[in-house]
């Protein structure tokens, strides 16, 4: 029963999600919107699970002082402080201007964001260059490719209107046939993934048996 039941479960309302997309009738739409409610209530309790999750976790971190448990120890304390001082004094004002929640937020949270994306840049300026060598016929198309489409806005005076004509042709002719090759490539795996959770073969969602 405790695999059957949620098998049976996510069967029934992964094939009533198929019928209700190709057969357009009001009562499918009410089940449908209905369908759309839970699912905001289940996100709901499973954002607390990850949070009791992640809360034992780095609390297990720190008690065994395990590497990098000074870091659990300050997301902890972020944690705690921030839903303090969002829910407990003034929980209906939280969200506005001026407030510590949101003083937080804009002032400490976004440059730290920042910061982490200006790192992420220089990631990917790094495997750029990597990945520009120009060692084979098909790392100098690409090479080429990147350079014609990074010239897109520098004038060029005679030469932007060919330059525009070149990079309108990249991007509308192989790039739009690479991408539509890999959505459809994402396509089919995600409907193969999804027949197998419904017909039980993948059953990853139910944990450990």
């Amino acid at each position: 029963m405790r695999r059957t039941l949620p098998i049976a479960v996510v069967a029934g309302v992964g094939l009533f999600m198929l019928v209700q997309y190709f057969i357009p009738l009001e009562e499918f739409e009410t089940l449908y919107e209905w369908a759309l409610d839970w699912t905001m209530v289940i996100g709901c309790f499973a954002m607390l699970l990850g949070l009791y999750s992640l809360t034992t976790m780095m609390v297990t971190k720190v008690k065994r002082k395990a590497p990098g448990w000074g870091y659990s120890l300050v997301a902890l304390a972020g944690l705690f402080f921030m839903v303090f001082v969002g829910v407990v004094p003034h929980y209906q004002d939280s969200l506005k201007y001026g407030t510590l929640f949101m003083d937080i937020f804009e002032y400490i949270y976004i440059p730290i964001q920042a910061a982490m994306f200006s790192l992420l840049a220089f990631y990917i300026a790094s495997a750029a260059y990597r990945a520009f060598r120009a060692r084979t016929v098909l790392a100098t198309i690409l090479l080429v490719s990147a350079i014609i489409i990074m010239l897109r806005l520098v004038p060029l005076g005679p030469l932007s209107g060919i330059n525009q004509w070149l990079v309108n042709f990249i991007l509308t002719v192989p790039n739009m046939a690479a991408k539509r090759a890999f959505w459809l490539g994402v396509g089919l795996g995600a409907t193969a993934t999804a027949l197998k959770i419904m017909l039980g073969i993948e059953r990853g969602y139910m944990g450990r048996d």
